[in-house]
């Protein structure tokens, strides 16, 4: 009696050390699939922004992410999914970035660092709206709706630091400001005259700060 209860202890003393391996196994499988889809995630943010939502296939965008072209179903279901997703998290990372700067260094700054020369030349990890708003204009509905609540959040950033003005005229100057800002640097990028280029960037940075700043 004695050996079968012995026997039944460790039986169970088994199945229990069995289910929390299994359990552990599950958690680290789930904790890996999450990052390998964020991974992608970031991944096809830059690189639409490089090369255009038209421009680049998934099987270049899982190259790029160091993964098969196989395993992007895995994660999602069709291209427009992921297309959503990097626009989603390109735009909350612009947003982030243009509210801390204009919080720490000033409006006159964060404009300065929109409208500049870097900015322009390194698409991939700049504004989306900026990179591919015609594309997202033809988009589907959660695309549109993306760069809709990227658009206005980066509205109401610009508005908040505007003093001085009842808040309904400090947001139709945000939305004359970021407008003017995201059509100069697309134009700066579009033409290939360096010196044009580099003087609507100076033109619209003055433009943009008298209408923000005093």
């Amino acid at each position: 009696m004695d050996v079968d209860r012995d026997d039944k202890y460790n039986l169970i003393i088994g199945s229990t050390w069995w289910e929390a391996e299994r359990r552990e196994e599950m958690r680290k499988s789930k904790e890996v699939a999450a990052r390998t889809r964020q991974h992608i995630v970031t991944t096809a943010a830059k690189e639409f922004r490089r090369k255009g939502i038209n421009g680049i296939g998934l099987s270049d965008i899982m190259a790029k992410a160091g993964l098969t072209h196989g395993g992007f179903y895995r994660h999602f279901t069709t291209k427009g999914q992921l297309i959503a997703e990097a626009l989603e998290e390109a735009l909350d990372a612009m947003t982030q970035k243009m509210d801390a700067s204009a919080k720490a260094d000033g409006m006159d700054v964060m404009i300065a660092k929109y409208l500049s020369e870097s900015h322009r030349d390194d698409p991939a990890a700049g504004c989306p709206l900026a990179a591919l708003g015609s594309e997202i204009a033809r988009g589907d509905r959660r695309a549109r709706a993306a760069g809709t609540n990227g658009f206005a959040k980066f509205v109401d950033i610009i508005a908040a630091q505007i003093e001085g003005l009842p808040p309904e005229l400090a947001k139709a100057r945000a939305l004359l400001a970021l407008s003017t800002m995201i059509g100069a640097l697309t134009v700066a990028r579009l033409v290939n005259d360096t010196r044009l280029s580099v003087a609507i960037l100076k033109e619209a940075r003055k433009h943009v700060r008298d209408l923000v700043i005093k």
